[in-house]
């Protein structure tokens, strides 16, 4: 079945859920523009879930994706890691003069993707993508019954040979130099980093299911490329960083214009899992200290005031500044018209090839 007419959307290009930076907005305005617009709601509540799932309703009839994460939620950390992690951060915060408060343990809510599903089956959402793992069987039935697709992240071959033994319906390739969280969920061997050149042909020739291509994808000659090397879908995530329905600071989004390809790197100082971000002086002050960054869930709580304070009052130095390697390539104005500038240009009334 062509991916167009399995996601129900016009072109197959999808918008990368990017969280803190997508909104309902952005997914509506990609979708009544004939893509496929994907809300991340990974990590948040099922309140919350259930909030921007209605909130993008209320902009757009047209079918979107909801994306999750699929990461443990049990791993534990000590106790010694958190309390220097803490000690860091309180001096950071003294540099910049902003006030800072010691959280207790206590104070956090760690949300599960499990905790959200209820939220998906009840608004019937027609397309599910996940990141940073394999959702349990019965999730996974659950969903199937309803009749949704499932779109699991795969940043290695083996990864997307797992995902499509699991019951996925989709595999999105993820190169290394796509921007954010890497979707990486092996962990017994070496960090995946793998370029979309290399990655994206060999998990086309190692699974059955129809493959999108992210990471490094800015314009018609990349998307077209993606498209020779097997892909029949594209996600564009830094491509939408600038444009007027990101929600991205004013700070976030002049750092991303200004980019260049070397201006990138991959860190797990904001939160502790390995994404790729405009190196800034956190990054820099987190990896010089030489201390352990506690787990995922833990150390994207202990930095999320941080964040949320430098992003309210425009401090790039502290904002986890989520990019790809072609990042500097975005545009500002609106999102539709951003894509359908792209469309244009790719003239899908041809052989996109």
């Amino acid at each position: 079945m062509k991916l167009t007419t399995q996601l129900a959307i016009a072109y197959p290009i999808l918008q990368g859920p990017m969280l803190g930076v997508t909104t309902p907005a952005m997914v509506a305005a990609v979708a009544n523009a004939g893509g496929l617009g994907s809300l991340p709601v990974g990590g948040l509540s099922p309140e919350k879930t259930h909030e921007l799932i209605l909130a993008t309703k209320s902009k757009t009839d047209k079918p979107f994706a909801v994306n999750l994460f699929a990461h443990e939620t049990s791993v534990s950390t000590s106790q010694a890691d958190i309390d220097t992690m803490l000690n860091l951060l309180e001096a950071i915060y003294e540099d910049y003069g902003i006030p800072f408060s010691r959280p207790a343990l206590t104070e956090f809510n760690f949300y599960s993707y499990q905790d959200q599903i209820e939220v998906l089956l009840h608004e019937q959402i027609p397309i599910v993508s996940f990141t940073f793992g394999l959702l349990e069987p019965a999730v996974v039935d659950q969903l199937k019954q309803q009749g949704s697709t499932l779109i699991g992240t795969a940043t290695c071959v083996r990864e997307a040979i797992l995902l499509e033994e699991s019951g996925v319906d989709i595999v999105v390739a993820q190169g290394v130099e796509a921007g954010g969280h890497r979707g990486t969920f092996l962990t017994d061997g070496p960090l995946p980093q793998v370029g979309s050149l290399s990655l994206l042909p060999q998990i086309v020739d190692a699974v059955s299911l129809p493959v999108i291509a992210a990471g490094g994808l800015f314009d018609a000659r990349t998307v077209k490329a993606a498209f020779v090397l097997g892909a029949e879908g594209v996600q564009l995530g830094s491509f939408f960083l600038a444009s007027d329905e990101s929600a991205a600071s004013e700070a976030y989004k002049t750092a991303v214009l200004s980019a260049s390809d070397t201006s990138t790197a991959l860190t797990r100082a904001f939160s502790g899992r390995w994404a790729r971000g405009i190196t800034n002086r956190f990054m820099e002050q987190v990896e010089q200290a030489t201390l352990t960054i506690p787990y995922y869930t833990y150390q994207n709580s202990l930095t999320a005031g941080l964040r949320a304070y430098a992003q309210q009052n425009n401090i790039p130095e502290l904002i986890s500044l989520w990019a790809g390697q072609s990042a500097s390539n975005s545009r500002r104005g609106k999102a539709s018209d951003l894509l359908r500038s792209l469309i244009e240009q790719l003239d899908f009334d041809q052989e996109p090839v």
